[in-house]
């Protein structure tokens, strides 16, 4: 991968996106969305002892006594948000350590790659090129943006409607609502804004139809 022409600066949120190669699905079963995010946690550990492929031809004892190792030690990031879709992902980052960003997904995106590639017997890359991260320049747009990726399955009509993106599966939304026993995303930054969840969960489905409309605006324009 090449090295980030404008470094990604410690302790700043970025908006961190990536989409398949031609716009092809990135993801085509429930194993490959779940094996991405055990990925993202999994790399997202500074210390992390092995790779992915070997850590999981462990025996469950062993991995279990990894994990439980990794939630002590530092992360590259904090993550704030994330939503995975067929064939893009978005993830709302905080930099911990010096270039954490660029390691953590180098890690992600090369781990993954050579699985989807391996289980679906195709070649080549799978991603667009480089990872693309937007600097989060506010309060504002740190919330903003928390929302724009939590509507994301509303907005692209992969969800017909607000109950089914509450409850879909690969998104932190679920978390945000307490509707998951996964427990991946740094909330604290979002929720000191909001009096509870229902206020945070307010704030997002508001404006849900909103941001659908201009989505469809933009396919109307660029596609």
């Amino acid at each position: 991968m090449p090295a980030r022409y404008t470094p990604l600066v410690q302790n700043y949120y970025y908006h961190v996106f990536n989409r398949g190669v031609n716009k092809r699905p990135i993801f085509k079963s429930k194993y490959e969305y779940n094996r991405f995010l055990l990925l993202l946690r999994f790399y997202n550990s500074v210390e992390y002892p092995v790779k992915f492929s070997k850590f999981a031809k462990l025996s469950v004892d062993q991995r279990k006594e990894i994990w439980n190792r990794l939630e002590k030690e530092k992360n590259h990031t904090d993550i704030l948000a994330y939503c995975l879709m067929p064939n893009h992902f978005h993830l709302l980052l905080k930099q911990n350590s010096e270039n954490g960003i660029s390691k953590l997904l180098g890690n992600l995106q090369n781990s993954y790659a050579r699985y989807f590639n391996i289980k679906n017997e195709r070649i080549g890359p799978l991603f667009q090129g480089q990872f693309k991260a937007v600097k989060i320049d506010g309060e504002e747009q740190l919330l903003h943006v928390s929302r724009y990726i939590h509507l994301n399955p509303y907005s692209s009509a992969i969800v017909k409607d607000l109950n089914a993106l509450q409850s879909y599966t690969w998104s932190s939304l679920r978390e945000y609502l307490d509707k998951t026993p996964y427990n991946l995303c740094v909330k604290e930054d979002i929720f000191v804004i909001f009096k509870n969840r229902e206020s945070y969960k307010n704030f997002v489905l508001d404006n849900a139809d909103y941001q659908k409309e201009l989505e469809n605006i933009k396919h109307l324009t660029f596609d």
